[in-house]
């Protein structure tokens, strides 16, 4: 445990290192476990030369936006509402497997041009090391637009962030995995305002009945819920709450997903040969995936 507690510190210091070497940042703060960290050392580190912005969009929900400044508030750093018109991009809208680029895209870009106008030379983001195992084309985007990731850098992984943020008393060390809406919604399946604030409300539904980590996956006329392992035979014996309400929402077929909650599960019908074309179409287009690219990623 001692030799865990030593690296987890000595990342954590090379990730104070980092920020101060930055000198100024911008931060995509969804007010999740990563991204709290980061802005918390990021204040603590830089001051008023560290502005968190989040996110407003369809793809995320009102609760979340009011935690993001709840705990912006709590750690006391400048805080912005940013509102982003991605449902009006058709590449994100049809929903194909890149569609986390154009995303991701267009809200750092947005973020540059507030970092231009504060003055401050950097955007960063929270992703850690554990997230480089995962199919993100986002992060193509980070590299496109010259955003860095410096928990990556610096090593972090998501036990190491929890532990970090525990240390440095965050509520967050033990909040559950985040994701925006639209990965609830089948690849090819085009996204609207009413499918995903139905995945929204059938979500809280569960929530409300004491399901923690939990996933609505909408297939139009049928919902697959997903809930960690341990809880499937509650979601089993509430089916008679659980079904009515879903039924009301829209759906006609409510399942149970046996699997339990997998994080990213929509993936799982993309085969290795398809992420690999989705790579090279998007490096095509110019891009290298940096941990610290150049100021505009150039």
């Amino acid at each position: 445990m001692q030799d865990r507690d030593k690296a987890t510190e000595a990342k954590y210091k090379r990730l104070i290192s980092l920020l101060h070497d930055l000198g100024g940042v911008v931060i995509a703060f969804s007010g999740g476990v990563d991204s709290t960290l980061l802005t918390r050392v990021a204040f603590d580190v830089l001051g008023d030369r560290a502005l968190a912005v989040t996110a407003v969009s369809s793809v995320y929900t009102v609760e979340e936006n009011e935690a993001a400044v709840a705990m912006a508030r709590q750690i006391g750093i400048r805080h912005r509402l940013l509102k982003t018109e991605v449902m009006s991009d058709e590449r994100f809208v049809s929903n194909a497997p890149e569609r986390c680029y154009y995303c991701k895209r267009a809200l750092f870009r947005s973020l540059r041009q507030l970092a231009d106008e504060e003055g401050l030379p950097w955007v960063i983001e929270g992703s850690n090391i554990d997230d480089l195992q995962d199919f993100r084309p986002g992060s193509k985007a980070a590299a496109e637009t010259g955003v860095c990731s410096p928990m990556v850098k610096a090593g972090l992984n998501k036990e190491d962030i929890r532990r970090i943020s525990r240390k440095l008393g965050l509520s967050t060390w033990k909040k559950l995995s985040m994701a925006c809406l639209a990965s609830r919604i089948p690849y090819g399946t085009r996204l609207t305002v009413e499918n995903l604030q139905r995945v929204a409300q059938a979500e809280k539904l569960l929530c409300g009945l004491g399901f923690g980590q939990v996933r609505v996956r909408d297939y139009g006329c049928l919902a697959r819920i997903e809930v960690e392992k341990e809880k499937l035979p509650e979601a089993l014996r509430l089916a008679e709450e659980i079904l009515p309400g879903l039924i009301a929402l829209g759906y006609k077929y409510v399942t149970l997903d046996l699997a339990g909650f997998r994080s990213g599960s929509m993936n799982l019908v993309l085969t290795n040969r398809k992420r690999q074309y989705i790579s090279r179409t998007l490096s095509k287009r110019g891009q290298r995936y940096k941990l610290l690219p150049s100021r505009r990623g150039d």
